[in-house]
């Protein structure tokens, strides 16, 4: 068992954000897109705030 943890889901203009954690990557983001495609960086955040930043950016 793994103590992966998601630890924010946000919709930003129809996008969906979510920020979560892995003892392997630390903090990392994934977007949804409105038609359902998965898509974000491998790139490791130290902060879940740090990863919200990229990921908010990332869909604006």
């Amino acid at each position: 068992m793994t103590n992966d943890k998601i630890h924010t889901i946000t919709s930003i203009n129809s996008y969906t954000l979510i920020i979560f954690y892995t003892q392997e990557k630390c903090w990392q983001f994934r977007v949804i897109s409105p038609g359902g495609d998965i898509c974000g960086e491998m790139k490791i955040y130290y902060s879940a705030e740090a990863a919200e930043t990229a990921g908010g950016e990332w869909v604006r």
